[in-house]
């Protein structure tokens, strides 16, 4: 596959000229009037939807293509986490497809031409049990096989690496090692969902903000022709083919549809009659004042159901675990900053006097075994590329890769075939509950 040469008004020379002679920038994107219809309508304007769009057209040469979002580009859950990257899966399935996402990230800046910030910082996953441990040594053993950088240390090397850590054995959760993975850091989440989009548009992609689909047209099936306004989950049964899709702009004529929403996964689904198995939960973050930069590593602890990691500007940057009911509510608690504040104080006693400025939350689509539904389903030009609960961030450049590729040639290809629909019914579950220990 060859990549489709950049437009001019993107290259080096350019920020040259406007830098000297002060004249005005382009718009990263445009605004476009709906057409009547388009190759690929991708429902979603966050990281996947905009990475499918953009190797489309990048390295298959399909550009009539429309990315749809009800609200604006990166919004979603692509503009709400925590901007974590990593490889350290406990699944050789996993450990292939997250490692080629890293591969992705480290490349992007060159490949989009613009600064997304990577930083290549060390991630540990903390250990405060035997059990813990153990698991620990099999996540390693299973990367290691992978090829992936990633071992376990003790407290003394933990207390070298970050020294703001707290590794004496007297704590209420002594840490007794890490899993620690070099290669691990984080991005600029708000840069990559720019990059793809500002280069996905220079391809001729269209990108509409505001534009909410409101029902997917299918043709044929159990179920008979849906689209009728109604969502279509009423539908009797799967199959049939898609048509087109309804919006708050106007109807859309189109043979595939992507549907790459995250927390709105199962809803958009429905509309054309199929069932997913994931339910959608919130997942809060937070972040302090800016102090000068003391933590060099993200740091994780699944038992205390915390992970923290630094900016560049000096703020932390804390999560947790998914909220344990299921709700569309993205509202933050007191519930989350106490039991938060607590943990992250059992690790790095010596902030307890830094100041929480915000916290926020997004919504994650939730599959019993942890890992992705991608690629087709029963209805024909459907697509699916949901189901990342918390993992979503880390894999956005590889899924809109290899989404990309599943469209452009109508075959599955061999690294996201683990992750098909299918598997569910057929008992073939990717359980990556063990990499998960924490929402990160």
């Amino acid at each position: 596959m060859t990549r489709m040469k950049k437009p001019a008004r993107y290259s080096a020379a350019g920020l040259i000229k406007r830098g000297i002679t002060g004249e005005s920038w382009p718009r990263a994107w445009r605004d476009h009037e709906l057409r009547s219809s388009y190759d690929v309508v991708i429902i979603g304007a966050g990281v996947h939807g905009l990475a499918a769009a953009y190797y489309l057209a990048a390295n298959h040469g399909i550009t009539n293509v429309a990315v749809l979002d009800k609200g604006y580009v990166g919004g979603g859950g692509s503009g709400r986490n925590t901007a974590i990257v990593r490889s350290n899966y406990l699944t050789p399935e996993g450990v292939a497809f997250y490692d080629r996402s890293l591969d992705l990230y480290n490349t992007m800046a060159a490949d989009l031409n613009i600064n997304v910030m990577f930083s290549e910082r060390g991630h540990l996953t903390l250990a405060h049990t035997d059990g813990a441990l153990r698991t620990m040594r099999w996540r390693a053993e299973v990367n290691k096989l992978q090829g992936i950088d990633s071992s376990v240390i003790g407290p003394d090397e933990i207390k070298a690496l970050t020294p703001s850590l707290d590794t004496s054995p007297n704590t209420r959760y002594p840490i007794l090692g890490a899993l620690y993975h070099p290669p691990g850091g984080t991005i600029r989440h708000d840069a990559v969902n720019w990059g793809y989009a500002r280069a996905a548009d220079a391809l001729g992609v269209q990108i509409h903000q505001n534009t909410e689909v409101t029902d997917i047209i299918v043709r044929g099936g159990d179920g008979g022709d849906r689209g009728d306004g109604s969502g279509g989950g009423d539908a009797k049964g799967p199959g049939g083919r898609v048509t087109g899709v309804r919006t708050t702009r106007g109807d859309i004529a189109t043979p595939i549809v992507l549907n790459a929403t995250a927390g709105w996964a199962s809803l958009i689904a429905a509309m054309a009659g199929v069932r997913l198995p994931i339910t959608t939960h919130p997942l809060q973050a937070a972040v302090t004042e800016p102090v000068k930069v003391f933590l060099p590593t993200v740091v994780v602890s699944g038992s205390l159901h915390v992970y923290v990691s630094q900016t560049d500007r000096g703020e932390l940057v804390f999560g947790a675990s998914v909220d344990p009911f299921a709700t569309y509510d993205m509202r933050g608690s007191l519930d989350f900053t106490e039991e938060l504040a607590g943990h992250v104080l059992e690790l790095m006693p010596g902030i307890s006097r830094m100041r929480l400025l915000r916290q926020w939350a997004g919504l994650c689509d939730m599959t019993p075994d942890y890992s992705p539904v991608m690629g087709f389903t029963p209805v024909e030009g459907f697509l699916c590329d949901v189901g990342w609960g918390t993992y979503g961030f880390k894999a956005g450049p590889v899924s809109g890769e290899q989404m990309a590729e599943c469209i452009a040639t109508g075959a599955t290809p061999k690294l996201i075939a683990p992750f098909s629909l299918d598997r569910f019914a057929a008992g073939r579950l990717v359980g990556e509950k063990g990499a998960a220990a924490v929402g990160h």
